[in-house]
């Protein structure tokens, strides 16, 4: 098939590889975001899928948005047969939907219908699922409640972050969206509407959703680090100032530990350790305010944390 891929981060780079070493179809076009600010100078930067068509010698669009009329008049110049998406970052007008004759298919990092929504991952972690996976759909007007044409699964491990598990479900996904191509080209692939129990949404993380809460229980607690690693990146306040909590360790119920309230500190030699709502985790590295991130242990020396001082105050 002649194909259009739209996509935008990094995470959506496995999946152009796939379909361009495939062999089997044409990667015509690939459809991404515009250039955005980034660095401390904020200058413009194409995006990865935009950085590897360009390597690649694809045409890349970049309209502002999906429904530009401009942008509609040349993907029907290209006449594409389906157009694979991962991660755009925009929604697609029924316009542009209709124009490929097998419309647009979209990978998404969760096993439909759980976890619709723009931070499947991040939420699969946080709400302590297992097994995670990868689906490709036919896309519709709603949100990612379209037909699925195929799955793979992945299981959660138990110190994933979301960019761990992310990195993971884009490669293993990537094979899926090839194999959904091939399977729409030759006909032996049909998709099948996602059962209407099981929906579970999947907002985009916000700043203040990412501020852990030590008042939980320690699972709780290493469930919304892991989550939120790397972004937006957990954090809490201590001294009037936001730490970002970058990677903590679950540990037994300890006799020595039992004492700490919630978010209290304790130090030991080499080791920093939080009280929860159930018992203390320890703080393995962390970020200060306007500082590179550095192991829990040297910042809490560079501190000197007094008895009593306590995380989230």
């Amino acid at each position: 098939m002649k194909l259009v891929f739209a996509g935008t981060p990094e995470v959506a780079v496995p999946a152009l590889d796939a379909l361009l070493a495939s062999g089997r179809h044409e990667v015509a076009a690939v459809v991404t975001r515009p250039d955005a600010p980034a660095g401390r100078g904020r200058r413009l930067v194409a995006s990865p899928v935009a950085e590897r068509a360009e390597e690649a010698g694809i045409e890349v669009l970049k309209p502002q948005r999906p429904r530009d009329e401009a942008f509609l008049a040349r993907l029907r110049e290209i006449a594409p047969d389906c157009c694979p998406v991962v991660a755009y970052g925009a929604l697609l007008p029924r316009v542009a939907l209709d124009i490929p004759a097998h419309g647009w298919v979209n990978l998404h990092f969760s096993l439909l219908p759980a976890w619709r929504g723009a931070a499947p991952v991040q939420h699969a972690l946080m709400a302590g699922d297992q097994v995670t996976g990868a689906s490709t759909f036919q896309i519709e007007e709603g949100l990612d409640s379209g037909p699925v044409y195929g799955v793979v699964t992945e299981d959660v491990r138990p110190t994933d972050t979301s960019g761990d598990l992310l990195t993971r479900l884009a490669f293993a996904g990537a094979g899926l969206l090839a194999a959904t191509m091939d399977g729409i080209e030759d006909g032996s692939l049909k998709a099948v509407p996602q059962p209407s129990d099981g929906v579970t949404l999947a907002p985009k993380i916000q700043v203040e959703d990412a501020r852990v809460d030590f008042a939980a229980p320690a699972l709780r607690v290493d469930r919304v680090v892991r989550g939120c690693t790397p972004a937006p990146g957990a954090w809490t306040v201590f001294r009037g100032e936001r730490l970002k909590l970058i990677q903590i360790a679950l540990l037994p119920d300890r006799a020595d530990l039992a004492g700490l309230a919630p978010g209290e500190l304790a130090v030991g030699k080499n080791n920093v350790y939080a009280g929860t709502g159930s018992h203390a985790v320890e703080l393995l590295w962390v970020q200060p305010q306007g500082k590179k991130p550095m192991k829990a242990a040297d910042w809490a020396r560079g501190v000197r944390i007094a008895p009593g001082e306590r995380l989230g105050a």
